[in-house]
C-alpha cells in the first residue's frame, strides 16, 4: 500500500521544501503542492525537480498557482479568485505522494478555512517539521495540540537544522510524538545532498 503524507511546518522558512524533497527521495515518491505563492520562476515544484535524483518520482502540477508571494488567502484576492477546499484533489497515482503544504498549519486559504482544514479535507497523515529558534518550543507544542485537537493523525516530528538535545527533548516528552529525524544544516543543496540525507530516512518511513 502506498504511502501518502503531508509535510507542515511550525511556520514559515523552517525548511519543509528541503525536507519533502528528502522525503520523495527516500520514498522515491510523487510530489504536489497544492497551493504555490509566489516565486513561480523557482517554484517549490522546480525545486524538488532540481534536487531529487531517482527515476520513478513524478512532480504533479500544482494545485493552484498565485502571483504574490502571501499568504494564500491575499494572494488569491491579488489574482482575483476565491480559494475553497473543493478545489483540491489529490492527484491520482500508485505511488508514494508527499504532499507540501505553505507556510504553517492556520495560514489561511480564505475567510473561513486554513491549511490545516486541507490537510483534514485530503485525509492524510501528517510530517511536522520543526527549526529551532526562539520561540520554536511554543510554535511546535501548539502546532502538535491544534493537530490532536483536529483528531489529524501525526506520523512524527522532523527537525531541521542544527540540533539542539534540549529542546529537542522537552519537545518530545511533551508532545509524545515520535521524533523521526533531525536533517543537519546543509552546505550545499543538491541532488547528492539530497541523496545522502534520503538513506537514513529510508529505515524510518
Amino acid at each position: 500500500m502506498s504511502k501518502k503524507y503531508f509535510v507542515s511546518g511550525i511556520g514559515t522558512e523552517v525548511g519543509k521544501t528541503i525536507v519533502s524533497a528528502i522525503l520523495v527521495e527516500a520514498l522515491k515518491a510523487d510530489y504536489w503542492k497544492p497551493v504555490q505563492a509566489g516565486d513561480l520562476d523557482w517554484s517549490d515544484s522546480m525545486k524538488i525537480q532540481n534536487w531529487v535524483s531517482n527515476e520513478r518520482t513524478f512532480i504533479h502540477p500544482e494545485g493552484v498557482k498565485l502571483n504574490s508571494p502571501m499568504s494564500p488567502h491575499a494572494a488569491a484576492a491579488i489574482d482575483g479568485i476565491r480559494l475553497n477546499l473543493s478545489d483540491f484533489e489529490l492527484p491520482k497515482t500508485d505511488n508514494n505522494l508527499i504532499v507540501e503544504g505553505a507556510g504553517g498549519l492556520l495560514v489561511p486559504l480564505n475567510e473561513k478555512d486554513c491549511i490545516i482544514d486541507l490537510i483534514k479535507y485530503l485525509n492524510l497523515e501528517i510530517l511536522l517539521v520543526s527549526r529551532h529558534y526562539l520561540g520554536s518550543i511554543n510554535h511546535t507544542l501548539l502546532s502538535c495540540e491544534i493537530l490532536k485537537h483536529r483528531n489529524i493523525p501525526i506520523k512524527g516530528i522532523i527537525f531541521n537544522g542544527d540540533e539542539h538535545k534540549s529542546t529537542e527533548t522537552v519537545i518530545e516528552k511533551m508532545t509524545g510524538l515520535p521524533i523521526l529525524g533531525r536533517i543537519p544544516k546543509l552546505s550545499e543543496v543538491n541532488k547528492n545532498t539530497i541523496s545522502l540525507e534520503a538513506l537514513e530516512f529510508q529505515k524510518i518511513l
